[in-house]
């Protein structure tokens, strides 16, 4: 299951970071996957202060929007990192990687983001896409939107035809680890928010108490 957020990013956060990247040196993407094959990118120099400004702007951000909240149950985020892609580049099918090196021990990749910055008329190509059985599902986000997915989930980056494609990663390790039970719990959450207050108290009450103990029974 995928979920396409609105307007994560304010318009004054979302003109930062593009300040920002315009500001950064880049290096080759492969720094961080020098193994894989499929990877052809560019991703900001992490050593540069403005690098970790622009990841607590991004992170900020996504931990504030309920929505995300909601869908993702975050535990840890991976500090959101600026990826560039210029005309050419691609990151083929992949899956991402299940456990992330960062601060406080390994993170566990639950659901992945791509949090977009550059308007999508500004590059041709550059289409996320989701592959979901046989079927694939392509998207090309609005500034400041976020796309999430299971980081299981095949995916890639089609090659950018022209112009330049900006955007940031990070990788959310979930207090529900298991991506059928934390869809289970989001779909009954929905129907308590939006007919919650249809049904009487008592029910309500009730679906309170089997959401409850649900995220305490699946939480990690």
């Amino acid at each position: 299951m995928f979920q396409m957020v609105k307007d994560v990013l304010t318009a004054a956060e979302l003109h930062e970071l593009t300040r920002i990247a315009g500001a950064l040196q880049f290096v080759d993407g492969r720094v961080s996957n020098p193994h894989s094959l499929a990877k052809n990118n560019l991703q900001v120099d992490i050593g540069q202060p403005e690098a970790g400004r622009a990841a607590q702007i991004a992170n900020a951000a996504i931990m504030r929007n309920e929505e995300i909240r909601n869908f993702v149950f975050p535990k840890r985020v991976a500090a959101p990192l600026l990826c560039r892609y210029d005309p050419g580049m691609t990151y083929g099918v992949h899956a991402d990687s299940a456990l992330l090196p960062v601060p406080g021990g390994p993170l566990r990749s639950d659901v992945s983001g791509t949090l977009w910055l550059g308007d999508p008329s500004s590059y041709d190509g550059g289409e996320l896409r989701i592959h979901l059985g046989t079927e694939a599902v392509t998207i090309k986000g609005e500034p400041g939107s976020m796309s999430l997915y299971p980081s299981t989930t095949l995916h890639e980056v089609t090659p950018v035809r022209s112009g330049r494609r900006l955007v940031m990663i990070t990788f959310i390790e979930s207090y529900i680890p298991d991506q059928t039970q934390r869809e289970l719990l989001w779909t009954l959450n929905e129907v308590n928010a939006l007919e919650g207050y249809n049904i009487t108290w008592e029910n309500r009450t009730r679906l309170n108490f089997i959401s409850a103990s649900l995220h305490r029974m699946w939480s990690a």
